[in-house]
């Protein structure tokens, strides 16, 4: 688990090396412009997301302080998986380009699926990141349910946060394995084998997301760091 918290930032090392940073550069602006306005957008929401979820009753008042810190951290993942999902869809292409190159610059063989052109890339890349997205909805739509029941927002907060380093995970882990033609199932299955690691590098990501300029490079970073773990634990299962 701790080695697979580090990989996003082993990453950092690996996308600026040359012959890599034309595909992070697009990217890296796009999420600049997606970051600014979703985050101009969840300052305006979040006293009042707070004002209606946090309780009021007196006998409850001595968790309000532990609970303002747990919803104020599931709200911050739910904008910043909001941001991921929106700027992977945009971003998908030049990600899974950027898998291939890294591959092929740490092993000196490129991936025999991979495309070599943005343009034919970008169709089964956005139709893989739509899958994603309905990956996500199907499993966050639940809990977002649970969350709303009383009793029950303090253990579904964890579940949330768990969640979310795993879809991280796969959300990442996509773009190297795709270049291998493993379909999602399959890619999910590999993951669930180093769960730990997976659930690690989920964390890791969602850190860098988390942490001021750092975030704005979190997407590539991420796509190194998977490709790191692909080619490290999951190629070999």
């Amino acid at each position: 688990m701790i080695n697979g918290f580090f990989l996003p930032f082993q990453g950092l090392s690996l996308i600026f090396t040359p012959g890599l940073r034309r595909f992070v550069v697009i990217p890296l602006v796009l999420n600049i412009l997606i970051f600014a306005l979703l985050a101009y957008l969840a300052g305006l929401y979040f006293e009042q997301f707070m004002d209606r979820w946090l309780p009021t009753h007196d006998w409850l008042e001595f968790l309000r302080w532990l609970l303002w810190f747990l919803f104020a951290i599931v709200y911050a993942l739910a904008v910043f998986y909001g941001f991921t999902l929106i700027a992977n869809l945009i971003a998908a292409p030049f990600n899974g380009v950027l898998a291939a190159r890294i591959e092929e610059k740490l092993t000196g063989r490129r991936p025999a699926d991979a495309d070599d052109s943005l343009l034919r890339a970008i169709g089964p890349a956005i139709s893989g990141e739509i899958g994603k997205i309905l990956y996500f909805l199907s499993r966050a739509l639940p809990l977002v349910i649970l969350f709303l029941i009383p009793g029950l927002n303090v253990l579904v907060g964890i579940a949330w946060v768990l969640f979310g380093f795993w879809f991280l995970a796969i959300e990442y882990a996509d773009y190297p394995m795709g270049n291998h033609a493993l379909r999602p199932r399959n890619q999910r299955e590999r993951l669930r084998r180093k769960r730990l690691k997976s659930l690690g590098f989920g964390a890791g990501v969602t850190l860098m997301m988390l942490i001021p300029g750092l975030q704005f490079a979190a997407m590539p970073a991420a796509v190194a760091g998977a490709t790191r773990l692909w080619l490290d634990d999951l190629q070999a299962l």
